[in-house]
């Protein structure tokens, strides 16, 4: 019986770690829309292997991370936080935190109606919810060039692209829906440089979407790089992703 490949994201920390690490590396400017206090109750959503968390606890927060990944989260756990295995559209907390902040991990949460519910709950009255995830035109090159690839070949091209990608207009309607005032929102283009290549982003963050064409796999790879060389590749060889990141800062009413 042959198995087949998983439509789930996983993750794996070590892989993270050496072909992702700009996902923390590039968060400072979200960091500073936070503002954290020495003392402030914050939680992290979507905390991953912990490195944003304990940049947040260096400064004095009282910080509990929660995340999906139980890889991840070993990882968290080995630098000494406070994280625990739960979902982000299942937050089981009540009136607790001054702050929640997340970084790069909405768009994976695709139920964003309970994401930002539970958020609401976990808050404190006139608590801050500050964050930035991926927004409107996020990856579009990359994408695009999967999904031509995956029609050509008869995939799922819904693979190429599972996240949620809103426009400001979009999500501060939501959060204004669900009971915050939004203070601040908007999109960032920030072109990201991949040091370890495009095919090394495309099999971490999109393994799904590869692994339904099995033993042809590695074509489908070389045939999404070669699409998108002419647009993303430099003339000395170096990739950068075409992010567009959301950020915004909001209170609880």
């Amino acid at each position: 019986m042959t198995r087949l490949p998983s439509r789930q994201q996983t993750w794996n920390a070590d892989t993270y770690d050496n072909h992702a690490r700009f996902v923390s590396d590039m968060a400072g400017a979200v960091v500073d829309w936070l503002d954290p206090k020495p003392t402030e109750m914050i939680l992290d959503l979507g905390c991953g292997d912990g490195d944003l968390t304990a940049q947040l606890v260096k400064v004095g927060a009282q910080v509990t991370g929660v995340d999906a990944s139980k890889d991840l989260l070993e990882a968290a756990k080995k630098l000494g936080l406070d994280v625990h295995l739960m979902d982000g559209e299942a937050l089981e907390f009540e009136n607790q935190f001054d702050a929640v902040f997340t970084n790069a991990a909405l768009h994976w949460m695709t139920n964003s109606g309970a994401v930002i519910e539970g958020v609401h709950r976990a808050l404190k009255s006139g608590g801050r919810f500050v964050g930035e995830f991926g927004g409107h035109g996020n990856v579009a090159a990359i994408v695009t060039a999967m999904r031509a690839v995956g029609e050509r070949r008869g995939g799922d091209v819904a693979l190429a692209g599972p996240w949620f990608f809103p426009s400001p207009a979009v999500y501060a309607q939501m959060l204004e829906e669900n009971g915050f005032e939004v203070k601040r929102i908007g999109l960032f283009p920030r072109p990201t440089p991949l040091k370890t290549g495009m095919k090394e982003w495309l099999k971490l963050f999109r393994k799904p979407f590869f692994e339904q064409f099995s033993d042809q796999s590695d074509a489908v790879l070389e045939e999404v790089e070669a699409l998108l060389a002419p647009s993303l590749k430099d003339a000395q060889g170096y990739w950068t992703a075409d992010y567009v990141r959301l950020r915004f800062e909001a209170t609880k009413q």
